[in-house]
């Protein structure tokens, strides 16, 4: 068995950070249903590089994808689904390309602002989209693929053109949720065949953060908020936004 599977792969207390913000991560996500990354990403630049720590969520919600295709199949509206795949593989390899040949101070920085207004976005509460025209699936198809990709949360994008295509609530989350687990599929594909994961290092920080996930998961599951879930979707999103402005003056002290 090689050494790095017999040591932890960070200081006690770094763990001890990434183990709970994981959990807590996952906790939202099985409350509110959105992105991990939003929350787990600007911790997780603290220990390693936004391409790592992009590779590790991605491993991570691999595990969670799973479950959520098992679940979600049946009510899969599968001409919206076929309309906007190709589109999101064109997005996601375009992100994987950025994500692997830019430096990690612009990185960092583009993922201010994506945090920051995509946070400002969620907090506007924009009304409903009707009839969206199917022409919607290319630009918005691109944009969550390319945004999956470099930060872990292209999600939004999907809902737009899926809310405003399909009218039943339950048809157009499963849809969406299926395309998550397919791009998510997609994204570890893509990065192991670009030697992302032939780091050991990042491998055993994935295992050793796998509880936190399962934790994470069953909480949010079972857990009963006293708060609306909009009120707290709200919530999530202020702390969000103060993660993008963050990293971005982060980023600007890093020399941007």
């Amino acid at each position: 068995m090689p050494d790095a599977f017999l040591h932890a792969p960070f200081a006690d207390m770094s763990l001890v950070v990434m183990f709970l913000t994981i959990s807590t991560a996952y906790v939202i996500f099985g409350i509110a249903g959105f992105g991990t990354a939003l929350v787990a990403g600007p911790v997780l630049v603290y220990y390693m590089p936004l391409a790592q720590a992009i590779a590790l969520l991605v491993l991570l919600d691999c595990v969670a994808a799973l479950g959520k295709l098992a679940r979600s199949h049946r009510h899969v509206v599968r001409s919206e689904l076929v309309k906007l795949l190709p589109f999101m593989i064109v997005g996601s390899v375009a992100g994987i390309t950025v994500l692997l040949n830019t430096n990690a101070e612009s990185l960092l920085l583009m993922m201010g602002c994506f945090v920051t207004f995509y946070a400002l976005y969620m907090l506007a509460r924009p009304v409903r989209t009707r009839d969206l025209s199917a022409a919607w699936a290319a630009p918005l198809g691109v944009g969550g693929g390319l945004f999956g990709a470099l930060f872990g949360s292209g999600g939004f994008l999907y809902a737009i053109y899926l809310n405003g295509r399909i009218e039943a609530k339950e048809k157009a989350s499963s849809t969406q949720s299926t395309l998550i687990g397919i791009s998510t599929l997609i994204r570890l594909s893509m990065l192991t065949m670009a030697g992302m994961y032939a780091d050991l290092k990042l491998l055993v920080t994935a295992i050793y953060l796998l509880p936190a996930l399962v934790i994470g998961l069953w909480i949010g599951g079972h857990i009963n908020l006293k708060m609306s879930r909009d009120a707290f979707t709200r919530l999530i999103n202020i702390i969000v936004l103060v993660s993008g402005v963050t990293l971005i003056c982060r980023a600007y002290a890093g020399g941007i």
